[in-house]
């Protein structure tokens, strides 16, 4: 995240605790009768002291051997039952808990798979790693032990000083003095405790993001050799969290140490009482036995405060760091957004990649006109590979009116396409006032064309193109995909009728054939898309398409990653192409193979192709000129060099650019 950690939210432990309630109440039965279990094991423990009375004023004082040896078999049955009891209740409560673990994980993780991309910008990953492993973990041994525990322990303690007060009034109210300090021990603990258990949290949060990246850069680390510097930054985090922990530690066993101590002077003090008063009389042997068995079988239940508090905070603030990523907004959907394609030829519901999409048809000129530019360019087929169409109208430098009239259009439908009108958009961390990325964006890509974008670095290429699948929502105006605002439409529709291959490949740890079927498509569209892509070193791998690629792909090289993220794309044979200059991490022998390739694939796909070569921009019917976040010419590539020096200087790689051309960057 960008402010590292979350804010901590003022909110009680208990508070926090309770929102786990909707998962925990599917298995209410078995918590509450794991429960009922331990209170009845526990409160056999209480019927221990009241047999040593029995036999110490009973067979002892009456020197009766054999009622000892009775009152022995009492005392082994009531320890085996006690042990049962409370294994009985372990058992009752292991399975529906890693249910409860792994529901919530689940839950954790399809959520963050729902949430914007802004989020994850936002995010450090090892703070939701944590979430997802350590915190979790945490709440299934809360649930387990301290939540059944601390109602156990309490009414343990309960009946345990009724039975005190009922042998001996005096002495359990000796026993009861400690109570008041102990309460306000307990509250400044809790608040104390509650704080540092957090910090610690969060650096295990921090320390997770470090390894992984350390993991995921070894090569970056290695090749620099800064393997020492990021051991040092290892190790400052790691002395971090153990100062930390350490201030736990210390808190935790000051608190062990006073609730230690006030109960045993406590039973100190009424030993010396109760010891008084069985020699004037007034008490028997056997009841001062049973009193001091009694109080010191309630040690435990008042010593265990400490621990079982100390869990609970570190499991509130689990539960709050959970909560906290599951409070993010996922990505909202528009009210009444469509599911069917606004052309009609995919049914509601339907999988937008199921089947092969049929090429789209040529568009022809009205009845009786002659063949114009508009029909030219609408006939990708009809052209000789690299070819580029005439263009009906100049490129107008100047960022005048780019979009072509309807009467130049002829019988092309003004709406078909994508269309991006008036599009602006800034990020949402961006700050008030601050100018936005893109600005103002009119540009209309005909169906059956390919537009190529160029721009200079930090122009906003990559966002223009983040924002036809919706990877970021628009900050004013709209994007429309064949007259339909994509903002009315599911998101789940929208990216399958929209394919996209971005500037740097991702491969998940999987098969090759599993990740460029992650585009769609049948076995025999997987073998087309790694033949336009390229791609046919896969054939040669040990299980060929079933070779496991390795975390993030690295066991590939970086053409390689990228031929196979280039077939993802075009695999499903979507409507619509979005390419994030698919061809930068390729030699120029294989790069003009898939461009050869490409153009076959262009011509039945609607494309955006970001562009940073001209290779790649003659694969284009047109090129749009992305300038300070703003389209500023729109045209063929030979007019663009022929009319625009920002954009020649682009395509010429020289050091030198044009003095004319310094303002349109």
């Amino acid at each position: 995240m960008s402010e590292t950690h979350a804010a901590i939210k003022d909110q009680s432990a208990t508070r926090s605790l309770l929102r786990l309630w909707p998962y925990v109440r599917p298995i209410r039965t078995r918590l509450f009768s794991a429960a009922f279990v331990a209170i009845v094991a526990s409160c056999l423990g209480l019927v221990i002291p009241l047999v040593l009375k029995w036999i110490v004023d009973g067979p002892v004082a009456e020197h009766d051997p054999g009622g000892v040896w009775l009152g022995a078999l009492y005392l082994l049955l009531l320890g085996l039952a006690e042990a049962a009891l409370f294994g009985y209740r372990r058992w009752l409560v292991a399975r529906p808990l890693a249910r409860v673990e792994a529901e919530m994980r689940a839950d954790l993780y399809r959520h963050v798979q729902r949430l914007p991309v802004s989020f994850h910008d936002r995010w450090a990953s090892g703070q939701l790693l944590s979430r997802g492993t350590t915190d979790l973990m945490l709440l299934r041994m809360f649930l387990a032990f301290p939540l059944t525990f601390l109602v156990v322990n309490a009414v343990t303690i309960l009946a345990g000083f009724a039975i005190l007060l009922s042998q001996q009034w005096s002495l359990g109210l000796v026993l009861l003095v400690p109570v008041i300090p102990l309460v306000i021990l307990c509250s400044l603990f809790e608040t104390r405790y509650s704080l540092v258990a957090r910090q610690a949290q969060d650096q295990v949060g921090d320390l997770t993001t470090v390894v992984e990246e350390s993991v995921l850069g070894i090569r970056i680390i290695k090749g620099f050799g800064q393997h020492r510097s990021q051991a040092l930054a290892f190790r400052e985090l790691s002395r971090r969290l153990r100062g930390t922990e350490l201030a736990k530690a210390r808190l935790l066993a000051g608190l062990w140490g006073l609730i230690t101590t006030i109960p045993e002077l406590a039973i100190g003090a009424a030993l010396v009482l109760g010891t008084v008063q069985v020699a004037d009389g007034d008490l028997s042997a056997g009841t001062l036995v049973a009193f001091l068995s009694t109080a010191l079988a309630l040690r435990w239940p008042v010593e265990s405060i400490g621990f079982l508090l100390a869990m609970s905070q570190e499991s509130a603030t689990a539960t709050a760091r959970f909560f906290e990523a599951m409070d993010a907004q996922e990505e909202a959907e528009a009210p009444g957004a469509s599911t069917s394609h606004p052309s009609g030829e995919l049914p509601p519901g339907a999988p937008q990649r199921a089947a092969p999409l049929e090429p789209l048809e040529p568009l022809e000129p009205p009845r009786g006109s002659a063949p114009g530019p508009a029909s030219a360019a609408a006939s990708p087929a009809d052209r000789a590979p690299g070819a580029l169409p005439p263009e009906p109208r100049s490129s107008n430098a100047g960022g005048a009116e780019l979009l072509p009239a309807g009467a130049e259009l002829g019988a092309v439908d003004q709406a078909a396409g994508i269309r991006f009108e008036g599009v602006t958009f800034r990020y949402p961390d961006a700050a008030d006032g601050s100018a936005p990325v893109l600005s103002r964006i009119d540009l209309h890509i005909r169906p059956g064309e390919t537009m190529a974008l160029v721009g200079g670095t930090g122009s906003g290429k990559t966002t223009l193109t983040a924002l036809v699948p919706r990877l970021h929502e628009v900050s004013g105006g709209r994007i429309t995909l064949d007259g339909e605002d994509i903002a009315h439409m599911t998101r789940e529709r929208l990216r399958g009728l929209v394919s996209v291959a971005f500037e740097e490949p991702t491969l998940f740890s999987a098969s090759v054939g599993d990740n460029v079927a992650m585009g769609g498509g049948s076995p025999d569209d997987l073998e087309r898309a790694l033949d336009i892509a390229q791609a046919q070193f896969v054939r040669r791998l040990p299980q060929g398409v079933d070779t496991q690629v390795g975390e993030q792909g690295l066991s590939l090289s970086g053409g390689q990653r990228q031929r196979l993220a280039l077939a993802r794309a075009v695999v499903g044979r979507p409507r619509f192409l979005i390419l994030d200059d698919p061809l930068s991490a390729l030699d120029v022998h294989t790069e003009a193979l898939v461009e050869a390739a490409l153009r076959r694939v262009l011509q039945d796909t609607t494309a955006l192709v970001v562009a940073h070569r001209p290779s790649t921009v003659l694969l284009a019917d047109r090129v749009a000129l992305l300038s300070e976040g703003r389209i500023t010419a729109v045209g063929t590539h030979q007019e663009l060099l022929r009319s625009n020096a920002e954009y020649a200087w682009l395509m010429s790689g020289a050091d030198d650019r044009h003095d004319e051309g310094e303002d349109g960057r």
